[in-house]
């Protein structure tokens, strides 16, 4: 069965307390937060005050995804704010290793994310110290975008790769999730599942997570 992370990206920003707790009650395991800088890509979102904020009022495991060109220097901030998991885009500095050592030292989770036109021969290097691998399964900065088919390829390399080296890491999938796509990445070997406009976007956003559950049994 997959794990589920709402994104809150398509949740309520006004009644945000209120969406966050509907799906951890409804059987959410994370909560995907999208952290966006306008320029590695188009839209700006959250920064690590926002997970400060948030952190007191949720048990859920704080799933930062860092959108941002040159995130070095971000992270020990966001270490502070509460986050469980930090990813960086191997996309978006030229120091990977440093990065995620950085996250590692400050006693948090690491994750590597990877774009859908980015080949899994560029993370293999650093996938023997990470927690978590995100595929994009669209490409990033925008919500309710259509999955796109070719990344369950992808998926499935990472968790061959995975089996014969004997590593650990969970396979987070991001973009276009539903009862459907969902099927084809779990078999593929995906562990976990970000879903945005698919969770927030119902009328009821645990029958959702539901769903999602019951579908990768």
């Amino acid at each position: 069965m997959i794990k589920v992370a709402p994104s809150i990206l398509s949740a309520d920003y006004l009644n945000l307390q209120h969406d966050i707790e509907r799906v951890e009650k409804g059987g959410a395991d994370m909560l995907h937060i999208d952290v966006m800088d306008g320029t590695f890509v188009p839209n700006i979102s959250y920064g690590p005050g926002f997970v400060k904020a948030i952190r007191p009022i949720t048990k859920l495991t704080l799933d930062c995804h860092l959108m941002v060109e040159h995130p070095e220097h971000l992270l020990p901030s966001f270490i502070d704010a509460g986050a469980d998991i930090i990813g960086v885009q191997v996309e978006a500095t030229q120091h990977i290793h440093r990065a995620l050592q950085i996250i590692k030292n400050g006693g948090v989770k690491a994750e590597v994310v990877i774009n859908p036109g980015t080949p899994v021969m560029m993370i293999e290097p650093v996938l023997s110290m990470v927690d978590q691998v995100l595929v994009m399964t669209v490409n990033p900065g925008f919500g309710g975008q259509k999955f796109l088919p070719s990344t369950v390829d992808k998926i499935a390399q990472l968790n061959q790769i995975k089996k014969d080296r004997g590593y650990n890491f969970d396979i987070e999938v991001d973009g276009g999730v539903n009862f459907k796509t969902v099927v084809d990445c779990y078999k593929a070997g995906a562990t976990v599942a970000v879903a945005g406009s698919y969770v927030y976007l119902a009328n009821d956003p645990a029958d959702r997570i539901k769903t999602l559950k019951e579908a990768t049994k």
